[in-house]
């Protein structure tokens, strides 16, 4: 009788929460950080995802600075504890957002992870990754650079938040493949911590020190943005071989005059809105892909015009 009523039970909340998921819901999205024009371009995607789906409403939120990972992990938290429908996270830690991630699992809150790893251990928790190949996405920068700046000398890399799941995966690459296709020297990495006015006093520091450096490589967007700047302001631009990431109109700009010679860009748009439609699609039932590599485009001068460019610009 005791494992009759324990059946009754399971089922009785099933349907539960069937009834709950054919309502629609909120579903929160969760960024790295609520004030780039990347995750605004997320949240835009996200917006169009959820134009195709019917019943639910969405919330956009991220912390002032990627760096203030605490806030991220409170606003899963909040999202675990109003009964959202589910969550599509863009995670700036792979391990400090486990157990928000974690605390969403045991609340039958389905979770999908966009933009950055979280670390293994996080992985029973959470039904789909949608993410550029970080790995890849530095090796194509590696080769971008040495096609220009030849297989000796000196180059810098300006990175952003050491530890994110995008930048070890990115970085990683980028130095893997300079070291296995070159004997270039790289002086760094230093880390801005997505902060373009650090990145941009960094750099500056960077190119004073090192008078002979033949390349540079900003990581994301904000560095990127601050890299640019610093090379403008110091007289460098188009002296210095310059490798960006992302694809915002000040990286668009620095393209087009010449300050940076190529950037890889993401499609954050598109993360948001397959992310959206993964989420959904857990929610009624349905079995998402475990990985969706949402791609990235190598833009530079001779197609920074051209379609495949403006599919991913933004």
């Amino acid at each position: 009788m005791k494992v009759l009523s324990k059946v009754l039970f399971v089922t009785v909340i099933a349907a539960a929460a069937s009834s709950a998921f054919a309502d629609g819901g909120e579903i929160a999205v969760i960024v790295k950080s609520a004030n780039s024009n990347y995750w605004q371009n997320v949240q835009k995607g996200a917006n169009a995802g959820l134009a195709e789906a019917k019943g639910y409403t969405l919330t956009f939120q991220g912390p002032a600075a990627e760096s203030d990972i605490a806030a991220e992990v409170n606003m899963v938290e909040n999202a675990v504890n109003r009964k959202v429908a589910g969550i599509v996270l863009a995670p700036s830690d792979p391990d400090a957002l486990v157990p928000a991630v974690k605390k969403a699992w045991e609340a039958h809150i389905p979770v999908v992870i966009i933009d950055s790893a979280l670390s293994d251990s996080g992985k029973p928790y959470y039904q789909a990754f949608l993410s550029t190949d970080n790995e890849k996405a530095g090796e194509m920068c590696a080769q971008a650079l040495i096609a220009k700046v030849g297989q000796t000398g000196k180059i810098a890399l300006m990175s952003y938040v050491a530890g994110a799941g995008s930048e070890v995966g990115r970085v990683g690459g980028f130095r893997k493949y300079l070291s296995e296709h070159s004997k270039l020297q790289v002086v760094g990495p230093f880390y801005s911590q997505s902060q373009m006015a650090n990145a941009l006093n960094q750099t500056t520091d960077v190119l004073a020190a090192n008078p002979d450096l033949k390349g540079i490589f900003g990581a994301n967007e904000p560095t990127a943005v601050g890299m640019g700047r610093a090379l403008s302001q110091s007289g460098k631009a188009g002296k210095i071989v310059a490798i960006g990431f992302d694809g915002n109109l000040d990286l668009q700009n620095f393209i087009k005059d010449g300050t940076l010679q190529a950037i890889a860009v993401q499609s954050s748009y598109q993360m948001g809105q397959k992310g959206i439609e993964a989420v959904v699609g857990v929610i009624e039932k349905k079995a998402p892909p475990k990985f969706v590599d949402t791609g990235v485009v190598m833009v530079d001068k001779a197609n920074i015009d051209l379609p495949v460019a403006k599919n991913v610009l933004y």
